[in-house]
């Protein structure tokens, strides 16, 4: 017996398959997400490196060398970085130089002030005529010009520039210097048991248009000792194969974030983070019961 093709029959079959499509489609391609002010695509997990690669000696390049190859393998391209992170501009520039990786990765870096030496310092020590993201670290002040980075932004020194803050008391003045400044990007605290920027940052970013790097997507490791000695819930076993992937993709699930970057030394961590851009993401029930569960432990 034969099923007459109907219009509507055809119809029910093509949405299967496009809705089929999509969610294979979505296991199957990294995410990646739009810088708002140029639709550049940047893939939505970088690598943090606060406190990582602090000492430039052999072992700190060899691990550094290490997780470079799992970001880059696995689809990844940005490292953040920082003039104050100790020795980490150096030992970056040591790896990316030694193993071609320049073209590969978005570096972002950071000055404490609008001061070219520190800003020559930082290209000198990264081994590049040029980063991709310059950004003033740790704004305090809400009438801070972004003058000086625009001005290096028109002269080639870098292609996106940025603001920083991780302390809420100088949410104020991170909020001044957007609305007035509106740089490419904005890098915030934010974690699943730290969501004052979803309430602060977040929709002031999306107005200005600014893209989103989301800074301790782990609290500081605070989730992880949380968590320590528990398995991932059933129900969030359909998006995340580990705690890391847990965290993260709580975030990313916010489309307003542009990239999250977790801090590691460990290539194997790295890979595992990188999986939270694969699969599926939680729908807004699920990012509540996430909340929820946290607030519970």
């Amino acid at each position: 017996m034969t099923m007459r093709m109907t219009r509507r029959t055809f119809a029910m079959l093509t949405a299967s398959v496009v809705a089929a499509r999509a969610v294979w489609a979505q296991n199957r391609d990294p995410i990646t997400r739009a810088i708002p002010s140029s639709g550049e695509l940047l893939p939505a997990v970088g690598l943090g490196t606060a406190g990582v690669f602090n000492s430039a000696d052999t072992a700190t390049e060899e691990k550094a060398a290490a997780v470079l190859r799992a970001l880059v393998g696995h689809g990844g391209r940005l490292i953040d970085t920082a003039s104050t992170y100790g020795d980490a501009e150096v030992v970056l520039g040591n790896v990316i130089a030694s193993t071609g990786l320049r073209d590969k990765v978005f570096i972002a870096t950071k000055s404490e002030a609008p001061d070219i030496a520190e800003f020559k310092r930082s290209l000198t020590r990264l081994k590049t005529a040029k980063v991709d993201l310059m950004q003033l670290h740790n704004v305090t002040d809400p009438h801070q010009s972004l003058a000086r980075f625009k001005e290096w932004k028109a002269e080639g020194l870098c292609r996106y520039i940025g603001i920083t803050s991780t302390f809420h008391g100088d949410y104020p003045a991170v909020e001044a210097v957007l609305k007035r400044e509106k740089p490419d990007f904005v890098q915030i605290d934010y974690s699943l048991d730290n969501r004052l920027a979803e309430r602060r940052i977040l929709p002031l970013a999306a107005e200005v248009k600014t893209g989103v790097l989301t800074a301790l997507p782990f609290g500081r490791a605070r989730l992880f000792r949380a968590v320590r000695g528990r398995e991932i819930p059933a129900w969030a076993r359909g998006f995340a194969s580990s705690w890391a992937q847990f965290f993260l993709k709580y975030l990313l699930s916010d489309s307003r974030v542009t990239a999250v970057i977790p801090g590691t030394a460990n290539a194997s961590h790295m890979i595992d983070n990188l999986g939270a851009m694969n699969g599926l993401l939680p729908d807004p029930d699920q990012r509540r019961r996430m909340v929820a569960f946290v607030e519970a432990l």
